[in-house]
């Protein structure tokens, strides 16, 4: 719902100062292994932007769907944290996918 979001979004703008993290939702929490939804994107970029201007150092976490073919685009949206449970625990090895995702950040 974009009005919840832009809700958070104004509580954000005014506690800004107070905040080492921002945790966005890319799937409708409560179950894992669910589809990226696309359009967070939009939403990683615009909180992104609100922290830069903050200039503080604040992480910006993303959960959900987070997998080999979704982590670039949402690394270059602006996070720099991520979620990664189903892609990482349903791989056969666990060393070699986080390899993986570090290599498509690099």
């Amino acid at each position: 719902d974009q009005s919840g979001y832009k809700a958070a979004l104004r509580a954000a703008e005014n506690i800004i100062d107070e905040l080492d993290l921002v945790l966005l939702m890319s799937v409708n929490p409560g179950f894992g292994g669910q589809k990226f939804i696309s359009h967070t994107l939009n939403k990683i970029k615009t909180v992104r932007d609100l922290i830069n201007a903050s200039g503080k150092d604040i992480d910006l976490e993303v959960d959900g769907g987070i997998n080999l073919d979704t982590i670039a685009d949402v690394y270059n949206a602006g996070a720099n944290v991520f979620v990664a449970g189903s892609a990482i625990f349903g791989s056969e090895n666990y060393e070699e996918t986080i390899n993986d995702f570090r290599d498509q950040i690099s």
